[in-house]
């Protein structure tokens, strides 16, 4: 199936979890199947960089489990359909943070928030509420492993440690971020390691993945690709 072909029976939906390593494209594939089947997108990855920009913001060391502990109950995340751009955006405590949670600053310590299961536990819940209903697109490090282990569709994200920082060292350039590309790909790497040895929800894949390595396919290659694992996982359920 490609892009110009209809959606798949609307009456039927399923969830798609998509996990994978940093600046794989994970979010700009899930939102594209999210659009193009009329999904919800749920971008996890922002809820955690939510989390972290707040402990940011009221100076308390990421890397202080017990602090952020303390303060998670003053943390509110929702997801807005922002009416211009027709996307959803991330909203804390009721303000929209999507422009402030993609900096270096944030992205150098999102890793260590994420590590602390009373935070992953907490996003989860909201997560899991979400797709009861079905139709959803998540994004993120374990959620076709621990938010949706049932999920119809799981697609394991990857491409080389060079590639991503080309693309990530491109995305921050263009946003006028003063970063050296060597500093984007030793934060690529450190996030990798964390995320792959955390004690708690550690990015890893079952033997139910379809695994897509993007490090030579462009947006509409992948795309394409998705699109037929997501036709054989609708013919599954009938």
């Amino acid at each position: 199936m490609n892009s110009k072909e209809s959606p798949p029976e609307k009456n039927k939906k399923i969830n798609i979890a998509i996990d994978g390593y940093s600046s794989c494209g994970k979010g700009t594939l899930a939102k594209q199947l999210a659009q193009h089947l009329n999904y919800v997108f749920i971008d996890s990855g922002s809820m955690y960089r939510a989390v972290t920009l707040f402990v940011l913001d009221h100076h308390i060391d990421p890397q202080d489990e017990a602090s952020v502990e303390r303060v998670l109950g003053d943390v509110d995340i929702r997801f807005d359909l922002n009416s211009e751009t027709g996307r959803f955006e991330v909203v804390l405590n009721g303000v929209s943070v999507e422009s402030r949670i993609r900096d270096l600053r944030v992205s150098s310590q999102v890793s260590y928030i994420a590590k602390i299961s009373a935070v992953r536990r907490k996003l989860v819940e909201i997560q899991q509420k979400i797709g009861l209903n079905k139709g959803v697109v998540m994004d993120g490090r374990d959620i076709g492993t621990v938010v949706y282990p049932n999920a119809e569709l799981k697609i394991f994200m990857t491409a080389s440690s060079e590639v991503r920082a080309d693309r990530r060292f491109a995305e921050l350039e263009q946003a006028g971020q003063k970063v050296t590309w060597q500093e984007v790909f030793d934060n690529l790497v450190s996030r990798d390691t964390i995320d792959s040895s955390r004690e708690d929800s550690p990015l890893t894949m079952s033997s139910d993945y379809r695994v897509l390595d993007n490090s030579d396919l462009s947006r509409e290659e992948q795309f394409a690709l998705a699109m037929t694992w997501v036709s054989d996982a609708l013919n599954e359920i009938g």
